[in-house]
């Protein structure tokens, strides 16, 4: 009796530890994009133009049958009203995220472990971004470049996958 209940306390504990290290295993995936086309109404702060407007809808088609648990964004309009709709249709609020601190990927990726997030950034930080959470080497994106989007998966920061779609 005492040897079988040894038995199940041992399984039970490896098959807990199993479980444990399954869970820390677990992919996170972050869904990268630069701000959509922006006007020139504001020099420091612009909203979208027509183009950038356009632009959001198509990025709502593209991920509107896909589980998003957070929406993230830096505070400038121009990147708020790229997942606007986004935001809308999900039923989420954009969370807002400060591009100067250079631990936010790693804080991001702890708070939203095992989860799916969209981060609407900027020409230089989205590529940056990436390479941190996949260890790449993306270049900085030009001046006209809008259609990218970075889907990363990793189990930690700086081991992951990418892929990269248009829209």
């Amino acid at each position: 009796m005492k040897l079988r209940l040894l038995f199940v306390i041992l399984s039970a504990f490896f098959f807990l530890s199993e479980n444990i290290n399954a869970q820390s295993q677990e992919s996170t995936t972050f869904i990268l994009i630069r701000h959509a086309e922006k006007g020139k109404d504001d020099p420091r702060d612009p909203n979208l133009n027509e183009i950038g407007k356009e632009r959001a809808d198509r990025l709502l088609e593209l991920l509107a049958y896909t589980k998003i648990d957070a929406i993230v964004s830096t505070p400038y309009k121009r990147t708020r009203q790229t997942v606007a709709p986004l935001a809308d249709k999900k039923s989420l609020e954009v969370i807002d995220y400060n591009p100067r601190d250079g631990e936010v990927m790693n804080k991001l990726a702890k708070k939203y472990h095992g989860k799916t997030v969209v981060v609407s950034g900027h020409s230089n930080t989205t590529p940056h971004y990436v390479n941190q959470l996949a260890s790449t080497e993306f270049k900085q994106l030009s001046e006209d470049e809008y259609d990218k989007v970075f889907i990363v998966t990793f189990s930690e920061v700086g081991v992951g996958k990418v892929i990269v779609l248009k829209y």
